[in-house]
């Protein structure tokens, strides 16, 4: 991939910039225009932000919260009823060393997860990552988690305005291409290791693939990579949520925002963490924005099917699909990329 445009823009920072989103709800457009700056600034030269007055409720939270832990204290063969390689739209319980995003590293990642999708119920339409999920019997559960995912997903639609606004273009850009996303929520657990906590990563060294993460994290652990390559620790800011750029829209802004390598490094305690990755729908070809485009700006990127390139990184990430791609009952989409093909990577080793 050619470098992209705001590599020199990709500062040496030292902790992520905050910003306050509650005004993206205001009837004045100045108002909302001066939160989306504030936006671009973090977008392009970080990748990386927290936000404030998001909205979503404590109680809303603390169902999700509470319900995550009552499922993964269950007896692993319990969890493994829901298993992800059961489903048909890749939903379900991860067990640790089942995904290994970081295609360089051996190191099995110290952590389980839950994924849910878009409940993608219609039959026409049906795409390898959207279809109805698969949801655990625990009482509650779909109950619960499902209410988080529907605010958080509201709250990204407000953010996709936001983000329009901060590259000056109008604010219902994306609004035609994320009707039906397949924007995934994972529910993941990082138990303490007393033994040796530092030894195993929670999860490798990575970019999203999306557009942006919305991440409620539980406790430290997350480090971010700065344009000197460092990495940079990731404190939990009360009552803030982590917003992080992906691939998607690294590309839709012409390299304008950044997508920004992050892993979870050192885990000195239990953790939780709760990204959602928010998408376009599934058949979007991803491609810069022509808005973004002159002779001082041109196409540094090549089309990106949206739905397709989600599929391929899941089948590069994940034991089930690797395994059906070896035996031949899936393939990979054509003119797949490899992973971590987007982002900052580390100039030298950091282990």
């Amino acid at each position: 991939m050619t470098p992209h445009p705001s590599k020199d823009k990709h500062t040496a920072f030292q902790q992520l910039p905050i910003v306050d989103i509650s005004l993206l709800s205001s009837a004045d457009l100045s108002e909302r225009k001066k939160v989306a700056e504030q936006l671009g600034k973090a977008a392009s030269e970080v990748g990386f932000l927290y936000i404030t007055g998001h909205g979503i409720s404590a109680d809303i939270i603390n169902r999700l919260k509470d319900k995550t832990r009552e499922y993964f204290l269950q007896p692993l063969d319990t969890k493994m009823t829901d298993y992800i390689g059961n489903s048909i739209n890749h939903s379900g319980y991860v067990p640790e060393g089942e995904e290994q995003p970081d295609a360089e590293s051996t190191m099995v990642d110290n952590k389980e997860a839950y994924d849910v999708n878009c409940d993608f119920l219609a039959e026409t339409g049906r795409r390898p990552m959207l279809g109805p999920n698969q949801w655990s019997e625990l009482a509650g559960f779909k109950e619960d988690i499902k209410a988080y995912y529907d605010e958080a997903i509201a709250l990204s639609h407000r953010l996709f305005k936001g983000f329009a606004l901060a590259l000056g273009l109008a604010e219902d850009t994306f609004e035609s291409i994320v009707t039906s996303p397949p924007s995934q929520l994972r529910l993941i657990h990082y138990p303490y290791n007393e033994i040796s906590p530092e030894n195993r990563p929670g999860i490798g060294a990575h970019t999203d693939y999306e557009c942006f993460t919305i991440l409620l994290p539980t406790a430290p652990g997350l480090e971010v990579l700065n344009g000197a390559g460092d990495w940079i620790d990731v404190p939990l800011v009360d009552g803030a949520f982590v917003i992080n750029i992906g691939d998607m829209l690294e590309i839709l802004s012409n390299g304008n925002f950044v997508a920004t390598a992050h892993r979870v490094r050192k885990v000195a305690e239990e953790r939780y963490s709760f990204p959602l990755f928010c998408a376009c729908d599934y058949d979007t070809v991803i491609s810069p924005l022509p808005e973004l485009i002159d002779p001082d700006k041109p196409n540094s990127y090549s089309p990106l099917a949206c739905g397709d390139h989600l599929y391929a990184q899941t089948i590069q990430s994940f034991a089930y699909l690797k395994k059906q791609l070896a035996a031949g009952e899936i393939q990979l989409p054509e003119g797949s990329k490899s992973l971590s093909s987007f982002g900052y990577k580390a100039k030298e080793s950091n282990t």
